[in-house]
């Protein structure tokens, strides 16, 4: 991976990250492919209508469905759904969250119940890294433990501890993969946690941060039940101890507000599934606020969904005929509203990073604030 920092305005940054298959400029958000798709979309939408650089991979889906050693057979993940860009696959920390009820977090790493069929799995620093190897992502996160807020400081503690000794025996095994040649073109993100409890995240950072073979850094554990403002704080103070020359990512943020939040605090790369899966439920984004298209009042709006957006479904169609596919639950419906939603969520990281280079985000962040009110 090749990582450079092209301008700052104050703390917001607009860098460029080289990987083996595509140059990606930041800030930048990934659309998320869970189980190696976009859900209602297809690879031509993510190449050449929203022209994506990076995507993510679920590796807890993936492993379960349909197997990692099939993905390899098949020549990994850029062969197998012929997205020929880069990938970055999730460590199964969050599912092991998400999906609590069947999963159990110990000493050697969690141990989970397929939500498939049932039957038992260990995920483990090193299986986790085996498994990204066998998919062949560009960018492996590692195995962490995420914890549910508010949480006791004992648990948040156990979790910054594990955590920590995961990312050693994590970074360890990946670089003596590398010295027998396997995983030679995969770069590994480490992910700090720590609630949002300032002392803990300190200690998280520091401590990860020191492991220097990392190619970057992700903040793990937010968006997870606390209000927004204790998330932009804890995001503000963690990444003072993040390296400057390395990415720095905030996993599963978040809405339109949130990204810029975080842009301006110093954080490059963000997903989450809300623009695709929002679009589904007939929420849309737009330059001066959400929508949901079921609304009675657009059954005869002949107008775009946004009138500043240049994505397909705008240039095309209304927001009427928009209600009337959603609301006759007509497939079509999904694939439109998600090139939508997308289109404005990468739209809007690439205004932020044209602002970044012009050094004149605070402005940017300004007007953004403006139209929405």
């Amino acid at each position: 991976m090749k990582f450079t920092i092209d301008a700052t305005s104050n703390k917001a940054r607009a860098c460029t990250i080289t990987t083996a298959h595509s140059t990606i400029q930041t800030p930048i958000f990934m659309p998320v492919g869970t189980v190696g798709s976009v859900k209602s979309l297809d690879m031509q939408d993510m190449m050449d209508t929203l022209e994506t650089q990076i995507i993510l991979a679920n590796t807890y889906h993936m492993y379960l469905r349909p197997g990692a050693d099939t993905v390899k057979q098949l020549g990994g993940l850029h062969k197998y759904t012929t997205y020929n860009k880069s990938f970055l696959t999730d460590s199964g920390g969050f599912q092991a969250f998400s999906l609590s009820d069947i999963s159990k977090a110990m000493e050697n790493g969690i141990e989970f119940r397929s939500h498939i069929d049932g039957s038992k799995h260990l995920f483990t620093p090193s299986s986790v890294i085996d498994t990204q190897n066998a998919l062949g992502s560009d960018i492996m996160m590692i195995l962490d433990d995420l914890v549910a807020l508010p949480a006791t400081q004992e648990r948040i503690k156990l979790s910054i501890e594990r955590t920590t000794a995961w990312a050693k025996e994590s970074i360890e095994y990946h670089k003596a993969n590398q010295a027998k040649g396997i995983g030679l073109d995969q770069n590994i993100f480490a992910i700090i946690q720590g609630g949002t409890d300032l002392a803990f995240r300190t200690k998280s950072a520091t401590e990860l941060c020191a492991l220097e073979d990392y190619n970057g850094f992700a903040i793990g554990g937010l968006s997870v039940g606390e209000s927004n403002n204790l998330m932009y704080d804890t995001v503000e103070h963690t990444t003072q101890y993040m390296p400057e020359n390395k990415p720095r990512y905030l996993m599963g943020v978040g809405t339109p507000e949130d990204l810029i939040e975080n842009i301006e605090r110093g954080v490059d790369m963000f997903d989450c599934v809300m623009p695709t899966r929002n679009a589904r439920n007939g929420t849309l984004f737009t330059s001066f606020g959400r929508i949901n298209i079921r609304g009675a009042k657009f059954k005869l709006q002949d107008i775009p969904i946004d009138s500043e957006c240049e994505c397909l479904t705008c240039k095309r169609y209304s927001r009427a005929y928009l209600h009337h596919l959603c609301r006759a639950k007509e497939l079509t419906f999904f694939r439109l509203a998600s090139l939508h939603n997308l289109h404005y969520y990468l739209n809007l990281v690439k205004q932020a990073r044209e602002a970044i280079l012009a050094d004149r985000f605070a402005e940017f962040k300004r007007e953004f604030y403006s139209k929405r009110s």
